[in-house]
């Protein structure tokens, strides 16, 4: 069984990031998927999560390519604060994905990024900034951060103005819906249709925007809330992954 190895890196400007990778035992390079995890619900476990349930040897194995989880700022071992899917959090999730892309056994061509709720939330913007992923997967994210704040709980509306505050520059720096003619990277977007935190119609306009924007994009919606069973997302997943990954497929 592959061994699952602990790394801390540099955000670029000095502060820690904290990553768990686990790669194949292959002598010729191969993809790699990132996942960059939600908010935990205050556990604060950050890329852990990923090690504790399983996922980055399940991913691992199944599809030999290298799985790898990164925390974002405040959570794990990565320095804060938390700034809620902002800059620092991007700049966290881009460093990640240099550090694999540097790495041996990773193909940086078939470079995967996986983020679910917030972590889907700075992906969608990590994309908007990195043109050369193979492909993006998010899961039950916000693309148009302002328009759910305004309908949001009082629990989240009092953590998006502690992290981040309630400017225009702020809500734009957060939404990648205002930023899709930057996106390149195939999309795969898995919402849930009774979502109570993130409504589906922010998937379906993030979709359009995509396709307005000639960006190839596949929009799965669930019967479900905002946390979609595992096997619902598996179904989605499988086929899309196993041809993402396949060396013999380019993507222009």
């Amino acid at each position: 069984m592959p061994d699952v190895t602990r790394h801390i890196i540099d955000r670029g400007d000095g502060a820690r990031v904290e990553l768990f990778q686990v790669q194949p035992e292959s002598k010729t390079p191969e993809g790699a998927i990132l996942f960059v995890h939600g908010n935990q619900g205050g556990r604060l476990t950050g890329a852990k999560e990923a090690v504790d349930t399983g996922t980055l040897l399940r991913f691992c194995s199944r599809l030999n390519v290298t799985a790898a989880a990164v925390s974002q700022p405040g959570f794990g071992a990565s320095d804060g604060p938390a700034d809620f899917c902002g800059p620092h959090t991007q700049r966290a999730i881009i460093a990640a994905l240099s550090f694999l892309r540097a790495q041996p056994c990773v193909d940086p061509g078939r470079i995967v990024l996986y983020g679910n709720s917030r972590g889907a939330v700075a992906s969608a913007m990590v994309a908007a900034q990195v043109p050369d992923l193979r492909a993006v997967i998010l899961r039950s994210g916000v693309y148009d951060l302002e328009a759910v704040y305004k309908g949001s709980s009082k629990g989240l509306r009092f953590a998006i103005e502690q992290e981040a505050g309630r400017s225009r520059e702020a809500f734009l720096a957060r939404s990648a819906l205002h930023h899709a003619p930057k996106i390149r990277a195939e999309t795969l977007l898995l919402h849930g249709r009774l979502d109570e935190r993130a409504p589906v119609a922010q998937a379906e306009r993030f979709s359009d925007a995509l396709s307005d924007a000639a960006v190839s994009v596949m929009l799965h919606v669930f019967e479900c809330g905002h946390e979609i069973p595992r096997e619902y997302a598996q179904m989605a997943l499988r086929s899309f992954l196993q041809r993402v990954f396949d060396p013999a497929v380019t993507y222009h």
